[in-house]
């Protein structure tokens, strides 16, 4: 397992990894249903609650294994069977996940899912340790760090009254072991390589969205609501992912990782970026409950379960995605997150956040337009 060339050119995702993100769509899919429910019957703050701690463990897993891929992938048998094992950890966590929503607390399928994945990757350092003696060091410190930390998660079962402060602890453990294993010797991923796998987990939990919207559709036009009622719903959410993905893609992202440092912000942040997009796509089903008077929640929280995680997104990728020297549109997703939130108090709140986020991208295009003719 040699440690792979950060210049390596035309260096894109494996079939293996493409399999890997369709498999946590499942797990996705599934945080962002419970959350989807949760909104709808009034329990918005449990619900937030499960949906953090939930999408951390899946977000985390995914992150992991896609920077060690960056580094090792070999592709041979040993690492394929590990992956296949992280893939049904994942399946696992899945399947736990509507119980967590239910008791708030994590369970039995979910740590047994999330640790599986863990130790796989375990399995994949030590190999990485033994056939790469420059980093060695770095591998076996990951090593370490995800054994310590999966022990860990596996105790507050035995006592689920610690869950609310063994959480936040075991998370700050679980992010402090890359920058403290990569001191040791910086291990040699690829940026572009990087940027297209975020870009296409990115295309992935928006297609959950879509996904998670038209269930919510049929849902209500089976129950006999009318599709004119639910027009506004569905041409704003339209509206709304078309512009998330046009403003993530606006520009390349591989030139950010220019150092280490950049590199753990802009992976850390995109905690915020996923868990936002995935919330889209429930607040959307909120929505259309809502218009079709299938959920008791009042008008201003379903247009701020729409608001929320658009204006959470904005404001992620503005921090992660806009560099200083192109002041010309940085102060546009902060203000324009700020006038989604406003939408929650209008007649059709979704209409008017797609709306908003349509004129944002409009707006962005005349800009470079402008700037590209200077």
């Amino acid at each position: 397992m040699r440690a792979r060339s950060p210049h390596e050119p035309h260096r894109v995702a494996t079939p293996l990894e493409l399999l890997f993100d369709l498999v946590f769509v499942v797990a996705i899919s599934e945080a962002a249903s419970g959350l989807h429910h949760a909104v709808a019957e009034g329990h918005a703050s449990q619900g937030l609650l499960a949906y953090a701690m939930v999408f951390f463990a899946i977000w985390w897993a995914w992150m992991n294994f896609t920077w060690f891929a960056s580094a090792y992938d070999t592709d041979d048998l040993p690492y394929r069977l590990a992956v296949f094992v992280q893939i049904t950890g994942a399946l696992i966590l899945a399947g736990g996940i509507p119980a967590m929503f239910e008791s708030r607390l994590p369970n039995v399928a979910v740590v047994a899912g999330y640790v599986i994945m863990r130790l796989a990757m375990v399995a994949q350092w030590l190999r990485a340790s033994n056939a790469d003696p420059d980093r060695r060091a770095t591998a076996q410190r990951y090593a370490t760090g995800i054994v310590v930390v999966q022990a860990c998660w596996i105790g507050p079962l035995f006592a689920p009254r610690f869950w609310p402060v063994a959480f936040p602890s075991f998370v700050a453990l679980e992010l402090i072991v890359p920058a403290w294993a990569e001191r040791a010797a910086p291990t040699t991923w690829h940026p572009h390589h990087i940027a297209e796998r975020y870009g296409l987990l990115t295309l992935i939990v928006l297609g959950e969205s879509i996904l998670s919207a038209t269930a919510a559709v049929q849902s209500a036009m089976a129950a006999g609501q009318r599709l004119l009622a639910l027009t506004p719903v569905i041409a704003g959410g339209m509206l709304i992912v078309y512009s998330v993905w046009w403003l993530y893609f606006d520009r390349p992202a591989h030139d950010l990782l220019t150092t280490y440092r950049r590199a753990f912000i802009w992976g850390y942040g995109h905690y915020f970026v996923y868990a936002a997009a995935a919330a889209i796509g429930a607040g959307l089903g909120v929505a259309v409950d809502r218009a079709g008077a299938h959920a008791s929640i009042e008008p201003v929280a379903a247009g701020l379960a729409v608001a929320v995680p658009v204006a959470v997104f904005l404001v992620s990728l503005w921090v992660l995605h806009d560099r200083p020297e192109y002041g010309w549109t940085r102060s546009l997703g902060p203000i324009t997150a700020a006038m989604v939130l406003l939408t929650a108090f209008t007649a059709q709140p979704v209409l008017w956040t797609g709306v908003t986020l349509a004129s944002l991208v409009a707006v962005k295009l005349a800009l470079h337009r402008t700037s590209d003719t200077r």
